[in-house]
């Protein structure tokens, strides 16, 4: 155990787990702090507020007598796979550019211009000309390519101006959110089928397009989820393989760790800048790509005055997962845990959902702080490590006019100065 904590990466994991336990501790005295102020809940609805938050996942709701019920809800699993899709997505997007030391905070307007395109074509090549499953194809390429391109902007300015990539990332999700709201405006996307919709684009399954479910379904009966999960999964596995098993990926994070040292070893830094943003602005346009792909979900355009959320918790799915593409598939699905539990908190108790956002706050702060965490967690094992070593005596040492031990007598002082000076 001692040697598995010497290791920076356990360390990191162990910030992250402190770091989730305490965002818990924090919702769960929230939830008791209402219920003592709110008149209208009492102690054991507080209780069971509680109780969803750490276990909303498996609620099957209430029983005759009104008690809450807990077991195996397939559809709640389901959903919470579902859900966890775009944001193990929008993760990879804030790891891969953070290894190559760039801070991509334009993820939500990535992920709505791979929405963007995917709709687009999804919705307007017409399937009674093209096969279903080419269209899907190309609504996937087409996703990807859309996130990659507006990824790609703010890596020229920085390779090109030296432009700060935050600033830069920030201009260009105002300008997907507003031109992503004019296109669907004066576009024929708009849902007028169902005339109780209003701000709404069709479903993909109005075209026939989804993602084909994989068999997903029977084990998740009554939920959306589809073969998007599998996908993010996949896309997570070789993020991590061509970050750390090739020498492509090598150069990447050299750029990122000094890009003067890695020009000056020869690696083209403006390339990989601009290269990086580009990956990574394409895995966050297809975490856009794979939700709204799935022909279960609408997209609610009007709104996008404002920034999708995805996007932003991306950032903390990063930030929890120590920024590795395979731990990144552990935090999407934690996050989206929270999610349902939100969900189960606001159908079964008089609390509101946004409870788990304010835990999820909590934990993305820790989780900023987690340098902190772990330099608190390495001063504590020295701590320890110094107290563990025994104070050894200092070795006495004879007196001078003393024979040490195995020798012989110290010579006597010659006389002959002395009798010569008197």
């Amino acid at each position: 155990m001692k040697d598995f904590m010497k290791k920076d990466g356990a360390r990191s994991v162990l910030a992250s787990l402190l770091s989730i336990l305490i965002g818990l501790l924090a919702g769960a005295l929230i939830i008791l702090i209402v219920g003592l102020i709110d008149s209208r809940i009492s102690l054991t609805s507080a209780w069971e507020g509680i109780r969803l938050v750490l276990f909303g996942v498996f609620s099957t709701g209430r029983n005759a007598a009104g008690a809450l019920t807990f077991g195996f809800n397939p559809a709640n699993f389901g959903n919470m796979l579902f859900r966890a899709t775009p944001l193990i997505m929008t993760g990879l997007s804030v790891a891969v550019a953070y290894k190559t030391g760039l801070f991509n905070i334009g993820a939500a307007g990535q992920y709505l211009a791979g929405i963007c395109a995917t709709l687009f074509i999804a919705l307007s090549v017409p399937s009674s000309a093209v096969p279903a499953w080419i269209i899907w194809i190309l609504a996937f390429l087409g996703g990807m390519l859309a996130g990659a391109i507006w990824g790609a902007i703010p890596g020229l300015l920085k390779a090109l101006l030296n432009i700060n990539e935050v600033i830069a990332c920030i201009m260009t999700n105002w300008i997907a959110a507003n031109l992503v709201t004019w296109l669907f405006d004066i576009s024929k996307l708009k849902n007028v089928t169902e005339g109780t919709k209003t701000g709404y684009i069709y479903k993909t399954t109005f075209n026939g397009v989804a993602t084909p479910k994989m068999g997903l379904d029977k084990l998740f009966p009554g939920s959306q989820v589809n073969g998007g999960i599998l996908i993010a999964i996949v896309f997570a596995i070789l993020a991590y393989i061509l970050m750390e098993k090739t020498t492509f990926g090598y150069q990447l994070k050299a750029c990122g760790a000094n890009r003067h040292a890695a020009r000056y070893a020869g690696i083209k830094d403006k390339r990989n800048i601009v290269v990086s943003m580009a990956i990574a602005g394409a895995l966050a346009g297809l975490g856009g790509t794979l939700y709204y792909l799935s022909g279960n979900t609408e997209f609610f355009w009007s709104t996008y005055q404002s920034l999708p959320g995805e996007g932003f918790n991306g950032i903390a799915v990063a930030l929890l997962a120590v920024n590795n593409p395979i731990a990144v598939i552990f935090t999407g699905i934690f996050m989206s845990l929270l999610d349902i539990a939100g969900l189960q908190l606001t159908n079964l108790t008089a609390y509101n959902e946004y409870i788990t956002g304010i835990i999820i706050a909590v934990i993305v702060y820790l989780a900023a702080f987690s340098l902190v965490i772990k330099l608190w967690l390495a001063g504590r094992k020295k701590k320890k490590e110094a107290a563990a070593v025994p104070v050894s005596e200092p070795a006495a040492v004879p007196p001078a006019d003393e024979p040490k031990a195995g020798g012989e007598a110290p010579a006597e002082p010659e006389e002959e100065g002395k009798e010569a000076q008197a």
